[in-house]
């Protein structure tokens, strides 16, 4: 067998891209290591969303540039940095042998040849492109000639079906499911729509099919995600709608939790957050990027909702949705911020007290119409402001948290404890994966991992939960968030 290594960076969503690539090559008979040394090609899945994220990328394929160096290996190269700069990335680094972009990651196959041959040979990257992608360029290299293979497409327009392979790199018991390709929105600040094309949404059905495969193979908790999530099936016919689609994922069998991420604010519906209230499966966790509290800076920003009307949708919301759980996240230091703007941000996150809050530090990119605007913020000042947002938030955070102490909710379980010897790691459904904090699990019997159990909370430390695992026929179980109250 051929040996595949791959390296995915950036978001959830990227994430399911390689995860396709995954699938791809397992099933056309290649073998995935975990060890680059052992690869005979590397695959890096790119970002190029913000300045630390191409940096991250850039030090990923140096690092396994090395690597190809010292074994030989092929190094590919796909994702959001390639669509944006394969010009550039074939000048600069002539190490990577082969492109894939953002609509192309589907065609890894033709990038990794058969799967018979273990040769480190660059004969496999010589694949003949598509009309739709971009023409192969040679490198000169003193005497050597090697050939970039280039599999770009200019305009991207393909989204993955629920028949196109996937291997689940997550834990078992989650995973993600991309419910929506690209995005229709004109942020000033975003280069998705470049990048990803507009948006292209799957219909409920192939969406159920999916996720009835994952639950079979042992997932009970499924995070959607997409550019704007709450914008899905616009773009189809019928219209179909997010409430649609979270009512046909109540009926696949075995899926516990669902919960959904990246929901634009202008595209909320009533429908929505009567499905996130009563739903038999749907977490009333709301991710809602907001990005600033002031006017001036909504409007530079191009988001379309003022503060006053952001604070009611929000406020409404948590009227609307039992047990709410609200995570946002903001950008300091936009161009032109102001004292006051910053201030009427600090003053929007008091009155809205987000369970979770994540702050950007703003990042000039080239392509945005933001990159245009004057009155750019110093470095100095844009992390002074995440600081003091943050300090306010971690406030905030704990009050919150208190409150939790002597309250009973469903947790899953994720395995032992490598900080703590007498407890079990797991999380709340209050807490997404990779990004919310850990709860930590005490239980008189033994628990298995993918397991939902119900924990009373007994403690809080920082971002972390510690509780009791409460016996199946404890009374305290009726008592349960969210799901007593749906019963």
């Amino acid at each position: 067998m051929a040996k595949v290594h791959f390296v995915s960076l950036g978001c959830p969503k990227n994430r399911v891209d390689a995860e396709h690539m995954l699938g791809i090559s397992v099933e056309g008979g290649h073998s995935v290591v975990e060890d680059p040394d052992q690869a005979d090609t590397i695959v890096i899945n790119t970002c190029g969303f913000i300045g630390e994220a191409k940096k991250e990328s850039i030090e990923a394929i140096l690092e396994m540039g090395a690597v190809k160096a010292k074994t030989g290996a092929r190094l590919v190269v796909s994702g959001c940095m390639v669509q944006r700069y394969v010009g550039e990335l074939e000048r600069e680094l002539p190490e990577i042998d082969a492109f894939l972009g953002t609509s192309d990651y589907a065609r890894i196959g033709e990038v990794l040849g058969p799967a018979a041959s273990t040769t480190r040979s660059s004969s496999l990257l010589r694949v003949l492109p598509s009309d739709a992608v971009e023409h192969q360029r040679e490198h000169v290299h003193g005497d050597e000639h090697e050939h970039a293979q280039k599999l770009i497409s200019p305009t991207p327009t393909f989204v993955a079906g629920c028949e196109l392979p996937r291997v689940n790199s997550m834990p078992r018991y989650t995973a993600y499911l991309k419910i929506a390709e690209g995005c229709d929105n004109a942020c000033a600040f975003c280069i998705i729509p470049e990048l990803r094309g507009a948006q292209r949404s799957r219909s409920i059905d192939d969406l159920v099919k999916e996720a009835t495969r994952l639950a079979d193979g042992g997932v009970v908790e499924l995070n959607l995600v997409a550019q704007d999530l709450s914008g899905y099936g616009h773009d189809l016919p019928h219209r179909p709608t997010l409430a649609a689609l979270l009512a046909a994922l109540a009926r696949v069998p075995g899926l516990r939790w669902v919960r959904c991420m990246y929901l634009y604010p202008r595209t909320l519906s009533d429908g929505l957050l009567a499905e996130l209230d009563r739903g038999a499966n749907a977490l009333p966790y709301l991710d809602i990027p907001t990005q600033h509290g002031s006017d001036r800076m909504l409007r530079l920003m191009r988001r379309g909702k003022d503060q006053r009307r952001l604070t009611e949708l929000l406020t409404g919301v948590r009227a609307s949705v039992r047990h709410a759980v609200l995570r946002t996240s903001v950008i300091v230091g936009f161009p032109g911020e102001e004292d006051q703007d910053f201030q009427r941000l600090l003053d929007f996150a008091e009155a809205v007290r987000f369970e979770r809050l994540g702050v950007f530090k703003y990042s000039d990119e080239e392509g945005t119409a933001a990159f245009a605007l004057p009155h750019k913020v110093s470095a100095a000042k844009k992390r002074s402001r995440h600081d003091k947002l943050m300090r306010r938030q971690r406030r905030i955070h704990e009050e919150k948290s208190r409150a939790l102490i002597g309250t009973v909710h469903e947790a899953i379980v994720e395995g032992r404890s490598e900080e703590h010897e007498l407890l079990v790691k797991g999380r709340l459904w209050s807490q997404a994966p990779e990004i919310d904090g850990s709860t930590y699990l005490s239980s008189a019997r033994t628990l298995h991992t993918g397991e939902i159990v119900h924990v009373v909370v007994t403690d809080v430390k920082d971002y972390d939960v510690v509780a009791e695992v409460l016996d199946h026929d404890d009374p305290r179980v009726a008592e349960s968030v969210p799901f007593a109250c749906r019963r």
